[in-house]
């Protein structure tokens, strides 16, 4: 559903919030820890920093952390610089004109779902998904060095 990229921003964003503001986070430990390529992920960073989303510092000690207060960034604020995600469909069966009054066979099914897949994306906080889980909230992936067990 969502774009890797999407996907990488997200689990960033999750991962920087569960840390708090303890320090600064590095792009190399963020890719190692997360398991996304460096490079990819670099890009990943600086489009989110640019969207004021995170923060970054250069330099030795420099790195990343949440720019916004988690209770009140949404996880469509962070996904939607790279997917586009809204109550509006496209037609799952790419036809051109596909509405209530002229329904494609799967416009109705897809058409609650996708409501409240774009609610929950627009109504829940990177807070709300990492409420209870300070610490732990990556701590079951498999390919997560044990650096970011700590």
């Amino acid at each position: 559903m969502l774009s890797q990229t999407a996907e990488y921003a997200l689990r960033t964003v999750l991962y920087l919030a569960d840390r708090g503001e303890e320090r600064l986070i590095g792009a190399e430990e963020l890719a190692e820890t997360l398991g996304v390529p460096r490079n990819y992920l670099s890009k990943t960073l600086h489009r989110l920093s640019r969207e004021r989303i995170l923060a970054s510092a250069r330099g030795k000690g420099g790195g990343f952390r949440l720019a916004r207060d988690p209770r009140r960034l949404t996880l469509l604020q962070v996904v939607e610089p790279f997917d586009a995600i809204s109550a509006e469909r496209r037609c799952l069966l790419g036809r051109p004109a596909c509405d209530d009054r002229h329904p494609c066979p799967a416009h109705h099914r897809w058409k609650a779902v996708s409501t409240q897949v774009a609610e929950f994306f627009r109504k829940t906080t990177v807070a709300e998904l990492i409420a209870g889980t300070r610490g732990t909230l990556l701590q079951d992936r498999p390919m997560l060095s044990s650096r970011s067990t700590r």
